[in-house]
């Protein structure tokens, strides 16, 4: 996976992209959620491979397997 994907603060501010792309983890998370399946992807963008846009799907799910959300009630 790390050899796919890269954080290069020269490309996207910093966004892990598919290496040698400016194809972002979010861009393809976000292609995917509105219903895009990795074939229509491939289609789309040719220079990906499926190893790519599955280790985009497995960097998003480590990145946010210990992930915690706290409910803070800030007083006005």
């Amino acid at each position: 996976m790390a050899s796919r994907i890269v954080c290069d603060p020269a490309i996207l501010g910093g966004k892990p992209c598919v290496r040698g792309t400016r194809i972002s983890v979010e861009f393809l998370l976000e292609l995917m959620a509105s219903g895009a399946t990795k074939q229509t992807i491939l289609e789309a963008y040719p220079h990906l491979t499926g190893e790519d846009i599955e280790a985009a799907l497995r960097y998003a799910s480590r990145f946010l397997k210990d992930e915690s959300l706290f409910d803070v009630e800030i007083p006005r």
